[in-house]
């Protein structure tokens, strides 16, 4: 059997086929992928543990089951990360905190069962910033972008952004509670979902702010996410959140165009004040989905800047919250940024959260209004052109204020709820990746992946990667 040296780049769902055909198997792709994270990975620090003897353990059982006439899926002995906040039995799930560092949960998250009953191959644990927030903890190194080590990654998945990026895995779970599945797949060129809030179990999940976590894939195209958000998506009774609609088969229809949807663009908020690159993506992509038949509406989106501080202090309530057990007392364990942070989210009033949720369910009404007139809205994936590290560490300092147009993009759709899709949308002079983003109504994953797909038949920008070798750093 030959395995190919570019296997680490092939298509999750391409190494699933020939894995099932039996050209390749399961235990030679994941030595290889092991190989390249043990030759790699310690520039690029995407991996808080590497799981050699269960992915093997894993793969050898891929290739038995796939023997003897048994094939699970298309994750069926394909080697995917997940991030650092899902339970793994018996294992350390830190959430990128140090205080964590000896916490083994006595049971599999949900997504972790789902993955390894679609035979997936677990390879690694991939490190995050410090409890899904902005900064990673100062015991733990922060993931390297590939794309550029002056860069940021993203965040708070920034292991689950730069490691398929790298080739180290053919997909990850990333969380996103403010867009940290979709901003580490703009900075890494990567496809990610963030699905439907409930269409994936959250038990398992080391929580930052309960109703605004989400968990979804982060890969290298839309196939290649939607075959992944296929194993972990649907109801989950020890998830009383989850919703309890079927999960639809996400491939079956992907290659059904997206010819008479209707896509809605407020060029006011998504265009205006942003970068030339930025600009140059989304109307680029704006010819695109003309061209694959989508009529293109100007809209007016039902979302203003001041409307994040608004709903702040709910989000910052929930992180109080969710740190409860350990904050403040364990307070020195904490890195400077998120200890500072919590402080302030101690502070926040009853009656902020309670116009906080007012506000959200106000935004939501007229949400849902405008999406009764377009199948989905177009918006830049990062508002930014990528930072610099010295940049994002001078705001971890308190040195420099969030800038948060980075955010603008995203965190719209954490308070809605709504599913959304990244998408490499181009690059920059200098090389640095540029995202694009679409969002839909509730339950809208299979056209908005049917759009996805469909904009990566006609652009390659999904399909280039990183020169690892002639890395600088």
């Amino acid at each position: 059997m030959k395995i190919g040296t570019s296997i680490h780049y092939e298509s999750l769902t391409g190494i699933a086929s020939r894995i099932r055909d039996r050209e390749v198997t399961s235990r030679q792709v994941t030595e290889a992928l092991l190989d390249r994270i043990a030759h790699y990975d310690g520039r690029l620090h995407s991996a808080q543990m590497v799981l050699a003897d269960l992915a093997l353990d894993q793969a050898a059982a891929a290739d038995a089951e796939i023997a003897d006439g048994h094939w699970r899926g298309p994750l069926h002995g394909v080697p995917i990360g997940v991030k650092d906040l899902l339970w793994m039995e018996g294992l350390p799930t830190t959430g990128g905190m140090e205080l964590l560092s000896d916490f083994r949960p006595a049971e599999d998250a949900t997504v972790i069962r789902r993955l390894k009953e679609a035979g997936a191959v677990i390879i690694a644990k991939l490190h995050m910033t410090e409890g899904a927030t902005l900064n990673h903890h100062p015991a733990f190194r922060r993931p390297v972008n590939p794309w550029s080590a002056d860069h940021w990654t993203g965040v708070s998945s920034s292991g689950s952004g730069v490691a398929p990026a790298a080739g180290f895995c053919f997909g990850a779970i990333g969380s996103d509670t403010g867009g940290s599945i979709r901003m580490p797949s703009a900075a890494n060129n990567l496809t990610g979902i963030k699905p439907t809030w409930g269409r994936v179990s959250r038990h398992g999940l080391l929580h930052l702010s309960e109703s605004f976590d989400h968990l979804g894939p982060m890969a290298r195209s839309a196939e290649d996410a939607a075959a992944i958000l296929q194993a972990i998506a649907g109801a989950d009774p020890r998830d009383p959140t989850s919703l309890i609609d079927p999960a639809p088969d996400y491939l079956t229809e992907i290659a059904q165009g997206v010819a008479g949807l209707t896509l809605g663009i407020d060029r006011e908020f998504a265009l205006e004040g942003m970068p030339q690159e930025i600009v140059a993506a989304l109307e680029n992509a704006l010819d695109v989905f003309a061209g694959l038949g989508m009529h293109i509406k100007d809209v007016r989106f039902p979302w203003r800047d001041e409307d994040a501080d608004q709903t702040r202090a709910m989000f910052s309530a929930e992180i109080a919250l969710a740190h409860a057990q350990y904050f403040p007392e364990q307070a020195e364990r904490y890195g400077s940024w998120l200890r500072a942070t919590l402080h302030e989210c101690l502070s926040v009033g009853g009656q902020d959260v309670a116009r906080s949720h007012i506000l959200r369910e106000r935004y939501r009404g007229r949400l849902r209004a405008l999406f009764v007139e377009v199948d989905m809205l177009l918006f830049p994936g990062l508002g930014r052109i990528l930072p610099t590290w010295d940049a994002m560490e001078a705001i971890g300092r308190g040195e420099a204020p969030f800038d948060l147009d980075l955010v603008r993009f995203t965190s719209p759709f954490n308070v809605s709820g709504s599913p959304t899709i990244s998408l490499p949308g181009g690059f920059t002079a200098e090389g640095l990746p540029v995202g694009i983003q679409l969002a839909g109504p509730w339950l809208a994953e299979p056209a908005l992946i049917r759009a996805g797909f469909a904009f990566q038949r006609k652009t390659d920008f999904h399909s280039r990667h990183p020169d690892l070798d002639a890395f600088s750093h």
